[in-house]
């Protein structure tokens, strides 16, 4: 009679004992995260693109005026577009955007956000020889008239729905001055749709209340949208809405700042979308959104969104339950002026900041 006991206890011990060697393991795997430098010696990058049907190449954005290509690690000597003589750049200006459409290899369209002479926001419409942009191709898709030079927003995808969305900021300043990013009939601190085919056609509005969307990504497992979104003094949040986008929404700046309230006044029109995770300014002071990790050489990673801070270098990811942020956990890298993520076709994520380019590996 009193062996059933000893047996159970001992079971009992093997259970925590395996149960703790699976937890430590799954510890150390989370903390294996490193980062592999795949480009380096580019001025300004502040993105990484890949385009579909395109194998082997990487396109980064740089600031300044151009697209470089880069293929096994170099970057080529001739860029895939300049438009150097078309913007201003410095500060949160210049050339802030790129997205291939899905069917690029046949079309050979992509778009870009820039910041123009004048300081406003264009968004245009390019076509490419395979090699490089055509000059003669490019068709304005959007134009805003930027008031500051700050908070221009400047980040391009297609959606799962193959419209191109466009982040725009609140127009600068501090505190949203005029209050343009609650005000339904302003451009600014918005989340608009461009149909790519048609060419000075009025956008969409899909969503108001961002202050500046530095970065945002359609998830490519469930086409949900995921927002990094600048705060002004305090906060820096994440925002979450699942594909497909009903309705119009609202992310509630300058109402709010984070989950914080920052101004006494009624929301604008819109559903009310809190974020889903935020961190203050003691942690960064600037967020870099960034994706869902749905690549395959990084087991630990899978499913989790990363994002990260300018300003700190700091990498953060999380999984969702239900409509909730949960395990989210300060990764054991860091890329000091983290200006964007990336993700190419195998679902393999991308940083970049400095003057390279990242990619995370276990």
């Amino acid at each position: 009679m009193r062996r059933r006991p000893l047996a159970a206890a001992v079971l009992a011990v093997l259970a925590m004992l395996v149960a703790a060697t699976c937890a430590a393991a799954s510890s150390r795997q989370s903390h294996a995260l490193r980062l592999v430098k795949v480009a380096s010696g580019l001025d300004s990058p502040v993105q990484a693109v890949f385009a579909p049907g395109v194998p082997g190449t990487m396109y980064v954005v740089e600031q300044t005026g151009l697209v470089r290509v880069v293929k096994g690690g170099k970057v080529q000597a001739q860029p895939f577009l300049d438009v150097r003589k078309k913007i201003v750049s410095g500060g949160e200006q210049g050339l802030l955007g790129l997205a291939f459409a899905p069917d690029y290899a046949k079309s050979r369209q992509f778009v870009v956000d820039y910041t123009d002479t004048n300081g406003d926001t264009r968004v245009m419409r390019y076509q490419s020889d395979g090699t490089k942009a055509l000059p003669s191709s490019a068709r304005q898709l959007l134009f805003v008239d930027q008031p500051y030079p700050n908070h221009n927003g400047g980040m391009v995808a297609y959606g799962p729905d193959k419209q191109v969305y466009v982040g725009m900021g609140d127009g600068g300043s501090g505190g949203d001055p005029e209050n343009r990013a609650q005000n339904p009939s302003s451009r600014l601190g918005k989340i608009l749709r461009l149909d790519p085919a048609k060419p000075g056609a009025a956008p969409k509005m899909v969503a108001l209340g961002v202050r500046n969307p530095w970065r945002f990504s359609f998830d490519t497992a469930n086409g949900d949208l995921w927002i990094g979104d600048v705060g002004q003094g305090s906060i820096e949040e994440v925002d979450h809405v699942k594909w497909p986008l009903v309705g119009l929404l609202n992310f509630g700046w300058d109402v709010y700042e984070g989950r914080s309230s920052f101004e006494s006044k009624p929301l604008g029109p819109g559903r009310y979308v809190p974020p889903v995770a935020q961190y203050p300014h003691s942690e960064g002071c600037s967020i870099t959104g960034g994706y869902v990790y749905r690549g395959s050489q990084v087991p630990a990673a899978k499913g989790r969104y990363f994002y990260g801070d300018y300003c700190s270098g700091t990498i953060w990811s999380l999984r969702l339950a239900g409509s909730a942020a949960t395990g989210i956990r300060k990764e054991p890298i860091t890329v000091r002026g983290l200006t964007s993520f990336g993700q190419d076709a195998a679902g393999e994520l991308y940083l970049v900041g400095g003057d390279a380019v990242y990619r995370l590996a276990g």
